[in-house]
């Protein structure tokens, strides 16, 4: 009887076993289906298209000529060894230099600003949050009406104050930081949003205790509210760098890369050697260049700033 007995409790462990897995993988088939129609998505405009600019960067193809010639790192070797190159690389440094932390501090500190109870209060956020709404192009139009030489805005103050007018468009040592104050106006109010979100996302609890404890507001600020903000900053810093390196449209309408390719940038160059030069091979090598700066930078950032952040 016992050896009988053993036999039906194995028989049923064993079914019970085989019934488990079959559960399991039932789950894990569902869970790929309901997998299925993002990675279709995420294969046939993300994947594909960065396999087929890796193959065509290594042909030299030129849309003018028919010749497509198989030059393995040719291009490559063709792009880093171009001075122009080289010199949109450093306008693009110091775009994002210029750009990013100064757009950051100015949002964090709207964000503070703004995250207390103040009369008109919508009024103010709807005002700094206001060129975010505009597109890149009519928020340029806007910057280059206020740089026209004696008549715009900005020579008008000067000669209220009675300096000479400046050409900020069209010196070398003016026009990327006019490209870069446009930049500024117009991206800081969208970064004070994810600031804000999180300053409201902190507990109060915390707060209030540090404030009974006898800490004052900078003492919050330093050794409370900013580690907690660590999260929101990791992720609007990716953002940030990768905004500065994908400029273009301020780019082409107010100077378009001029003057002596003062402001030409990564992808405006990208999009001369593309559109003007016909040059498909180097256009997909510099797209490639252009992701593997992009990684470089967003895992950097990551690991910079990660080491520093606590997830709840």
């Amino acid at each position: 009887m016992l050896s009988r007995t053993s036999e039906h409790k194995l028989r049923a462990s064993s079914s019970a076993v085989r019934a488990g897995l079959v559960a399991r993988r039932r789950t894990a088939w569902a869970a790929y289906l309901y997998l299925l129609p993002a990675l279709i998505f995420l294969g046939a405009f993300s994947l594909w298209p960065t396999i087929a600019v890796v193959y065509q960067s290594l042909f030299r193809n030129n849309l003018i000529t028919p010749n497509h010639d198989f030059v393995g790192l040719g291009n490559y070797v063709d792009l880093l060894s171009a001075p122009l190159s080289w010199q949109v690389l450093r306008n693009t440094a110091l775009f994002a230099v210029g750009t990013v932390p100064i757009s950051l501090i100015l949002a964090l500190g709207f964000a503070l600003l703004l995250n207390r109870k103040l009369v008109l209060l919508g009024l103010y956020r709807t005002a700094i949050f206001y060129p975010t709404v505009l597109p890149m192009i009519s928020a340029a139009a806007v910057w280059t009406f206020i740089y026209v030489p004696s008549y715009g805005l900005m020579d008008r103050a000067l000669a209220l104050i009675g300096q000479p007018e400046i050409n900020w468009l069209g010196a070398d040592a003016t026009a990327l930081p006019a490209v870069v104050l446009t930049t500024i106006w117009k991206q800081a109010g969208y970064f004070m949003i994810f600031f804000l979100a999180g300053l409201q996302g902190l507990s109060s609890e915390v707060l209030e205790a540090s404030e009974l404890d006898g800490a004052g507001y900078l003492q919050r600020l330093r050794y409370i509210i900013l580690p907690l903000l660590m999260p929101t900053t990791v992720f609007v810093t990716t953002i940030a760098l990768i905004q500065s390196v994908q400029a273009v449209d301020q780019v082409y309408l107010m100077t378009q890369g001029g003057p002596d390719n003062a402001t030409n940038l990564l992808l405006y160059y990208l999009y001369q050697i593309a559109f003007m030069n016909w040059d498909t091979g180097q256009a997909s090598a510099l797209t490639v260049l252009l992701l593997v700066i992009l990684f470089a930078m967003s895992w950097l950032n990551y690991r910079s700033l990660d080491r520093y952040t606590h997830y709840e």
